[in-house]
């Protein structure tokens, strides 16, 4: 089923789609596992937030894509992945609730999995995935007799222990297909997928929450520039701005403390092999003071992870920066 442009995700009843594609998994090798060279990527979710057009994205970097693959061919695919003496060194797959046994199957069949390893959860609001339903005219794949809300409840209580423990949840509700795709091109499109990729966010909390933030700070601590007519205009990106809010009581004494006590979570992530984590920070409006104060931090962090490195510490993480809100006001 195709959806409409601004849809993320077609719900799929469609036939196997294979691409290109990587393995990452956390469990050690064995005589008979794929090298740890080898990475498996699982991408899963909720019927109708974006599977099909992530499985399309990473075909077109490079990845190996299995589409609609049933759980208990996770370590078989793995190994015939390792067979093929580093052709295929990179493998997604995308499960999802037509697999048979999804529910009962699919925990065992990670577990077997012996690579490098990473899953990807894709969600989306209940009416989002219902007008994306409605808008292509074909039922949900757990609806039945009921409704398409029915369906979509009956696959969240399904899906709920595979989301809790998802490296990486991506809610696309307010995505397009466009920014869907630059989302996962920026996540997996670079060679460095061992380390651990941070991604510092900016926000307002006049717009929610970021559902996918690890930790959430918040920085309204800081006078507000908005306040300031020549600074209203401008954002955080501008030095006047930065200037104003650095230049604030406890602001840079925050950014030092801060900064230190990310870095044993961030030396955790990286022995507990996590290869994605979100720092969101936060002001009102997401547009002066946490898009400065999210560009301070990435400074910092950069700079202490190189004195880590040069003192023979783990890789630095791969920092990436965005700013969620910015442009919004």
């Amino acid at each position: 089923m195709s959806a409409p442009d601004d849809a993320i995700h077609e719900p799929d009843d469609g036939p196997e789609h294979p691409g290109g594609g990587a393995a990452a998994a956390d469990g050690p090798g064995s005589a008979s596992a794929p090298p740890q060279g080898t990475e498996l990527l699982v991408i899963t979710g909720l019927s109708g937030a974006g599977r099909s057009t992530t499985a399309h994205v990473l075909e077109d970097l490079g990845w190996y894509v299995v589409d609609n693959l049933p759980p208990q061919m996770l370590t078989p695919l793995a190994q015939l992945a390792a067979q093929a003496g580093g052709a295929v060194p990179k493998v997604a797959v995308v499960l999802d609730v037509r697999g048979r046994g999804f529910s009962t199957d699919l925990a065992a069949s990670l577990a077997e999995v012996r690579v490098r390893r990473s899953t990807v959860f894709l969600e989306a609001s209940d009416a989002v995935l219902v007008r994306r339903f409605e808008s292509v005219r074909r039922p949900h794949p757990l609806q039945e007799e009921g409704r398409i809300l029915d369906g979509i409840e009956a696959e969240r209580e399904l899906l709920r222990d595979l989301r809790a423990s998802a490296d990486v949840v991506i809610d696309t509700s307010d995505l397009n297909v466009h920014q869907l795709a630059a989302e996962v091109t920026r996540a997996f499109g670079e060679d460095e997928v061992t380390r651990l990729r941070l991604t510092l966010l900016s926000f307002g909390f006049k717009y929610g929450l970021p559902t996918d933030a690890d930790h959430v700070v918040d920085v309204r601590f800081l006078p507000n520039p908005h306040w300031v007519p020549d600074l209203r205009p401008l954002t955080g990106r501008d030095a006047p701005v930065s200037d104003f809010v650095l230049g604030q009581d406890g602001a840079e004494e925050f950014l030092d403390r801060y900064a230190a006590a990310l870095q044993p979570v961030i030396a955790g992530y990286q022995r507990e092999h996590r290869r994605y984590a979100t720092v969101a920070i936060g002001c009102t409006g997401g547009k002066h003071r946490s898009v400065a104060m999210t560009l301070a931090l990435a400074e910092r962090l950069a700079r202490l992870g190189d004195e880590a490195g040069r003192a023979g510490g783990d890789g630095a993480p791969v920092l990436r920066v965005t700013h969620r809100d910015l442009g919004r006001e």
